[in-house]
């Protein structure tokens, strides 16, 4: 492991910054949904278990470097000590002499919540001063926000570069999870790659094709990969102009032996809305004034026949237009498929990406995965082959 972890850090005695994510939703003010609160309870237990004082440091919104009152983390403390299972003092600065005080005044077990790093302007701009005032307020720096990790800010890069530091358990989770994923995967690999458009996932694929034995490609982009092959996709979603680069995606993944596999039949409506009257068709077959929206029986069978003689698994994006019944079938079908495989330890499982969380979590799936991420654009950045910042920050 190329990055030092809670267990290479003395902690006795120890002010530590924590980085976390808890951008969660609030309503009324109060958090409706507290699963990134509960996901950052195992690192705070373990330095408080080991004598440290945790810190936590987080963004909340896009206040763009302004005090915006609706964007304090001040109504997130009864969340976090219901989860944490300890007192938090909240601290209306995240810097400066209000902090000092509040971390000063901390009793063993306690945590302090500092306010929202992002109402600082130098925080999005990794400026080097308030790296500096927030390294000031401790001695060990510890990242458990991966999903920040892509961004280079002042909380998530800046002062990891000042202190001793290393990843909390849920980066160390996450960091762990993609390598075996991409890093040093078992193989055969395999990864689906689904969602509307080409255009938003280049650089994923380019990726993907040449690290990859096979690469599933469902939803939307599908069918720019099936029209750029001269395939008459009627009115479906497909971005005609990018019909030249899925072509050379093709080929980069022939040298690179690659097997890619696209739909063989497809499920096609008139309508997009649930229950529409559909039909399963060959994929080259599809009526001019109909539109695919799901992949058919006959390619699910190709793709579970993938996952049975695959070792790993990368999951991003959804088969077809899951949101609606019956076009969630194929998406729930193989996802299902790969829940099993992995129950069965025949298959190490990642995903990751808003929709294709929803997408596994509808199928019945997701808890079976070996690892699901929730880090939106970090994890898609790190599935291009992009340096995320506050990872290569951490590193030994």
């Amino acid at each position: 492991m190329g990055w030092n972890t809670l267990d290479d850090m003395d902690l006795d005695g120890k002010r530590v910054l924590v980085r976390v994510d808890i951008n969660v939703p609030i309503e009324d003010g109060r958090v409706t949904d507290d699963t990134r609160i509960v996901r950052i309870a195992p690192t705070v237990a373990d330095i408080i278990a080991r004598g440290g004082k945790p810190i936590l440091l987080a963004h909340f919104g896009r206040p763009k470097g302004k005090v915006v009152p609706e964007m304090s983390l001040a109504p997130l403390v009864p969340s976090l000590e219901k989860a944490l299972g300890t007192t938090v003092i909240f601290c209306a600065d995240s810097r400066g002499p209000a902090a000092e005080a509040a971390i000063g005044a901390m009793a063993p077990g306690q945590v302090v919540l500092l306010e929202n790093t992002r109402f600082h302007a130098g925080e999005e701009k990794n400026d080097a001063g308030l790296s500096a005032e927030f390294a000031a307020l401790g001695d060990v720096y510890c990242n458990d926000a991966f999903s920040a990790a892509h961004r280079a800010h002042a909380s998530t890069e800046g002062v990891a570069r000042l202190l001793p530091s290393c990843a909390g358990r849920l980066m160390q989770a996450e960091l762990s999870a993609l390598d075996a994923a991409l890093g040093k995967p078992q193989r055969p690999v395999v990864a689906v790659v689904g969602g509307a458009k080409v255009s938003t996932k280049l650089d994923l694929l380019g990726n993907l094709v040449a690290k990859v034995d096979a690469l599933v490609i469902g939803g939307g982009m599908a069918n720019t990969f099936l029209a750029a092959q001269g395939i008459d996709v009627g009115k479906s979603l497909c971005e005609h102009d990018m019909a030249a680069t899925a072509r050379e995606i093709l080929t980069k993944a022939e040298a690179a032996r690659c097997r890619i596999l696209l739909p063989v039949d497809v499920v096609v409506a008139r309508e997009f809305k649930a229950n529409a009257a559909s039909e399963t068709v060959p994929a080259n077959a599809c009526p001019a004034d109909a539109m695919i929206l799901d992949a058919g029986p006959q390619t699910v069978a190709e793709i579970a026949a993938a996952f049975e003689g695959a070792k790993t698994l990368i999951w991003n994006g959804p088969l077809g237009a899951f949101e609606i019944e019956p076009f969630d079938a194929a998406t729930n079908a193989a996802a299902q498929k790969a829940a099993e495989l992995t129950r069965a330890g025949k298959l190490v499982s990642v995903a990751g990406g808003g929709d294709t969380v929803a997408a596994l979590n509808q199928a019945g799936a997701g808890d079976d995965f070996s690892y699901i991420s929730t880090a939106g654009g970090a994890f898609l950045e790190w599935m291009e082959g992009k340096t995320l910042p506050g990872v290569a920050a951490l590193e030994k």
